[in-house]
């Protein structure tokens, strides 16, 4: 069975080769290319490619992405990228895996990410831009302890129509 527990204990990791289904799977996912800056189809070699060529450096890469643990399985994936090293803030984007969603685990894995970008990168802030109408991610920035410091008009477009998005920030 491919669930996890009520209250799992969660991590962060570096991405392995084994990755590379769950990868495709996220960014392949058209859901999620609404709340995401992904619009094209990712094929296996260039996720693979992607996985290989990843120092985990975010100076070098300008990003970094980990894999989020829950219970024994990998659950999704938190970023940090737009990395800037002047001013040292990183945009955030986060994806539980739809299945393994409202068990608390994004709400964990954003508070070690916040750790690891404050005590490790030594940063400043991290900040998200999230659709003012996707609610629950609003919700979840927020009770990680992120400000909704402005609204940014017609920010995002989904294809048909502008969404509003709302700017969430965390200092650090």
């Amino acid at each position: 069975m491919n669930t996890t527990p009520a209250n799992p204990a969660v991590s962060l990791r570096a991405m392995e080769p084994e990755d590379l289904e769950l990868l495709y799977q996220v960014e392949n996912d058209l859901t999620l290319w609404d709340v995401g800056s992904t619009n094209v189809p990712y094929s296996r070699k260039l996720l693979r490619e992607f996985i290989v060529n990843s120092t985990g450096d975010i100076y070098t890469d300008k990003q970094v992405r980990l894999m989020i643990c829950a219970g024994g399985l990998t659950v999704g994936m938190a970023d940090l990228i737009n990395f800037d090293p002047t001013h040292l803030r990183a945009e955030v984007g986060i994806v539980v895996l739809a299945k393994h969603r409202r068990q608390g685990i994004a709400f964990k894995a954003l508070q070690q990410l916040a750790q690891y970008a404050r005590h490790t990168l030594h940063m400043h802030q991290l900040y998200a831009y999230v659709d003012m109408e996707n609610l629950p991610s609003i919700d979840l920035f927020k009770k990680a302890g992120f400000h909704h410091t402005c609204t940014l008009q017609d920010w995002l477009f989904n294809g048909e129509t502008y969404q509003n998005a709302a700017f969430l920030q965390f200092f650090l």
